[in-house]
């Protein structure tokens, strides 16, 4: 058996994509939403795999809010980098199958690592 967790929370920040070529390149700012999954195989005593809310805090302390990414990550920080990064950092914690990053409703970027 096996279950994947998801939560999602939500930023504001500002970039700017460096060696773009478009309106993208000028500093702007997005409301993104990240959503997480996590592998589970195993429920503890109660029946859950991670608690929801301790997923959370470990999301929300990777969350930059209100920063200008480009002053924050060393790398151009586009959707795919960002949902690279964030993976990264919740692996150190969790067994992360995806990242996936939201720069509107309808553009987003899955991050996740090959088998």
């Amino acid at each position: 058996m096996s279950w994947t967790l998801k939560v999602r929370d939500t930023f504001s920040a500002a970039h700017y994509l460096k060696e773009y070529k478009g309106k993208c390149e000028k500093i702007h700012g997005h409301t993104f939403r990240v959503e997480v999954a996590i592998a589970v195989r195993d429920l503890d005593p109660t029946g859950i795999g991670f608690d929801f809310t301790e997923i959370k805090k470990v999301l929300a302390e990777a969350l930059p809010d209100h920063a200008l990414l480009n002053e924050v990550f060393p790398f151009n920080p586009s959707a795919e980098n960002i949902a690279r990064h964030l993976f990264g950092e919740l692996k150190k914690k969790y067994p992360v199958e995806s990242v996936t990053v939201w720069e509107s409703e309808d553009a987003s970027a899955t991050y996740a690592e090959d088998d």
